[in-house]
């Protein structure tokens, strides 16, 4: 997420926004976002809502992390439509913001 927060002058000139979504309860949102001020917005689905119908949480009760959140990155108009989506299998694996860049300059 820090690397996401060097890259929102980027975002920001190809007129993009960067948001993140946790299942973190808001208050430890907080706390983090203290600990780490970032220049982007960053909500809390602790309900579930949004995350399991974008593709973002195991589902499977029979895995370990059932209910975690996957790490995920989205592109999505300023229509809502979903133009670009990758999920991680692996919650510790990291995109790099560039490819993201990437990937919103092609879907332009």
């Amino acid at each position: 997420m820090l690397g996401f927060d060097a890259a929102v002058p980027q975002f920001e000139a190809l007129g993009a926004q960067v948001v993140g979504v946790s299942a973190d309860h808001f208050a430890t949102l907080a706390a983090w976002q203290k600990a780490n001020p970032i220049r982007y917005r960053l909500l809390s689905d602790f309900r579930r809502q949004m995350l399991p119908a974008y593709g973002a949480m195991e589902t499977n009760e029979q895995s370990p992390i059932f209910r975690y959140a996957k790490r995920a990155y989205f592109i999505i108009d300023k229509n809502g439509i979903v133009k670009w989506t990758k999920v991680m299998e692996n919650p510790l694996d990291l995109l790099d913001p560039d490819d993201v860049l990437k990937a919103l300059k092609a879907a332009a």
